[in-house]
């Protein structure tokens, strides 16, 4: 009887585990974009949404993620993430990241749409590559009007 707790205990430490809503990698040359369907190359500016049930759609560009977000309720997403250009392969909260567009920074698409984690990182980018500073909320009004 007491093997049968403890196996039961482990059961379910385990699929507790399993039911963690999270960020998961991005496994760059091999996933793929949920809206364009590219192969996701870019360690700059590939972007993650997480659902709170914790599906996970993956993104080579931040527009493409911004494009994907509109066949949600923002209620039904937990996470939206972004690349960011100072730290390739990490993710931030891309609610809170400060966006450039550049024409000569290039993203994935064609939108010349790069992610900061802070507005001083951005700006120092800004200084030496021109172009206009976006807030999250900001940036979807621009994609909206596009």
């Amino acid at each position: 009887m007491q093997r049968l707790k403890q196996y039961s205990f482990v059961v379910m430490l385990l699929m507790l585990a399993s039911c963690n809503v999270g960020p998961q990698a991005i496994d760059y040359g091999n996933d793929g974009c949920h809206f364009c369907k590219m192969t996701i190359v870019d360690k700059v500016h590939a972007a993650e949404i997480v659902t709170n049930k914790g599906k996970i759609y993956k993104f080579d560009a931040s527009e493409c993620m911004i494009n994907f977000k509109k066949e949600f309720d923002d209620s039904e997403i937990k996470l939206y993430l972004t690349n960011i250009y100072t730290e390739p392969e990490t993710l931030v909260d891309a609610t809170k990241a400060t966006f450039l567009i550049s024409k000569n920074v290039p993203s994935p698409m064609g939108a010349f749409l790069t992610a900061f984690k802070t507005k001083k990182d951005a700006e120092m980018v800004q200084a030496d590559k021109e172009g206009t500073l976006y807030t999250w909320n900001e940036l979807l009004i621009q994609f909206k009007e596009q």
